[in-house]
């Protein structure tokens, strides 16, 4: 690890327990967006969170729902490098979990070490709490800091950031925006088995929920009748159901008509990339994390790792009509629905994807079903040849670490409204570390890693430092 003059590893052991707490708190301040549960409060920490880290411009900016935060830290440097953060979290599911969800609990994991768990962190408040902890780390070392730094913060992105360019193209932030090399995001990188991958891009998504009644159908019930009454009156959940099956094929992909039109075909240099990555990335390891035996299609592992980067989907997230409880309930329910995400790969757009969604629904006779589209974004890609993606490397390397460069995530952030037009940016995701269970019960960050492959919090931290001295 390239350590700088003042910055040597004793400083972050020292300053270890201040960060991992800070940490803690910042998950016992959740902001559930799904739930509009603590949002505002969530945001006003997180701006106390980047005061004291030695921003001196912090702005709640204003959205149609829920604000996002613009700060500025100049340091009188020569370049300048914005920082992408969200400060909301996902929903929970209390009783699925080993341990409270926001507590924020010290865990010790077998094979690991000890950990912070709980619902946000490893997605993202252990990244961004680490990088936080570099600001510190530097200004306690008395070193000023050697890049101008450019902070967005957002609280929507668990819902698919609907007001995202309202935060970014407010006309103070994109102009701040315009003077930057480029954005980041803090990142836990490191895979159980230590490697890392420097994703080129991510997809796209839609989320939307449909919904199918008796009311806007004109079939069915207006409210829940008994089920005997199935032999003589329709039924909204049996409509919404041979709705979805219209969607996909017999396999299971995408069958929403012309949707495929816009896929831009792969390039040499990614299937390069993807030939690479096949034989670095362990599939047995990846199955047993997913928890998984075959892949779709009964693919190999190269189409695998194709898939993920390059083929759209549309998944249904959760099914909800009529009676759930204990035992059953004969009664034929008046409503139903579905909540659905469609992940978009270049050059699918989320207009055209929500467009032909609703024009396919129409033409197969399913025009009553309500489509309520919550949030989204297009696709987004980075050059591998670009100037921030080239100092990444470097400083990975410089750790020890000879990361899989990879073409794009099968998740998504909000990144086209940097890497598209106005603005045009290089963007990426960094920082050593391990995490895993995002959006999953018992959500972790490793903080004291016992797996000589793995750093804990004080190697992310560094990591943070050595980024940003290398990009000056």
């Amino acid at each position: 690890m390239a350590y700088h003059e003042g910055l040597d590893a004793g400083l972050f052991q020292r300053r270890h327990q201040e960060a991992v707490a800070r940490f803690q708190e910042w998950i016992r301040h959740f902001g559930i967006a799904a739930e509009n549960n603590s949002v505002s409060e969530s945001c006003e920490f997180t701006m106390g969170l980047l005061r004291d880290a030695g921003f001196q411009h912090v702005e709640r900016i204003a959205t149609d729902r829920h604000p996002g935060i613009f700060a500025t830290l100049d340091a009188g440097a020569k370049r300048t490098l914005a920082v992408y953060f969200m400060y909301d979290v996902k929903q929970v599911e209390g009783q699925e979990w080993s341990v409270p969800p926001w507590e924020a609990r010290l865990v010790e994991m077998p094979d690991l070490g000890t950990v912070v768990m709980g619902r946000g962190a490893v997605n993202q408040k252990g990244p961004e709490s680490s990088f936080l902890a570099a600001l510190h780390a530097i200004r306690g070392a008395k070193r000023k800091l050697p890049v101008n730094l450019v902070l967005l913060a957002e609280g929507e992105e668990e819902i698919g950031s609907p007001h995202i360019r309202q935060l970014v193209l407010t006309p103070t932030v994109r102009a701040a925006l315009e003077k930057c090399d480029g954005i980041f995001m803090p990142d836990a990188a490191q895979d159980r088995d230590g490697t890392i991958t420097i994703s080129l891009g991510a997809k796209g998504v839609v989320e939307a929920e449909l919904v199918a009644s008796g009311k806007k159908w004109g079939r069915g019930p207006l409210k829940d009748i008994h089920s005997s009454n199935r032999a003589r009156v329709d039924s909204p959940p049996w409509h919404l159901v041979q709705a979805l099956n219209t969607l996909v094929d017999a396999k299971g992909d995408p069958a929403i008509d012309g949707l495929l039109a816009m896929v831009k075909p792969i390039s040499a240099a990614d299937q390069k990339m993807l030939d690479e990555a096949a034989l670095r990335i362990s599939e047995q390891s990846t199955k047993q994390s997913l928890g998984v035996e075959h892949w779709a299609r009964d693919a190999s592992w190269r189409q695998a790792l194709e898939d993920i980067c390059f083929r759209p989907t549309v998944n249904i997230e959760g099914l909800v009509g009529g009676y759930t409880g204990a035992g059953g309930m004969t009664i034929l329910p008046h409503q139903a629905a579905a909540k659905l995400d469609l992940r978009l790969v270049p050059d699918m757009t989320w207009d055209d994807t929500v467009t032909k969604l609703k024009a396919h629904l129409n033409s197969r006779g399913y025009g009553d079903i309500e489509v309520n589209v919550t949030g989204g974004y297009d696709p987004t890609t980075t050059a591998a040849d670009s100037r921030l993606v080239q100092v990444q490397r470097s400083v990975y390397r410089s750790a020890g670490v000879d990361p899989i460069m990879w073409p794009r995530r099968g998740g998504s952030w909000p990144g086209y409204v940097f890497t598209g037009a106005p603005l045009k940016l290089a963007a990426i995701h960094h920082g050593m570390g391990h995490g895993a269970r995002a959006h999953a019960p018992d959500e972790y960050y490793l903080i004291d890693s016992k797996n000589p492959k793995l750093v804990g919090m004080d190697g992310a931290v560094r990591s943070f430092v050595d980024l940003l001295f290398a990009l000056a």
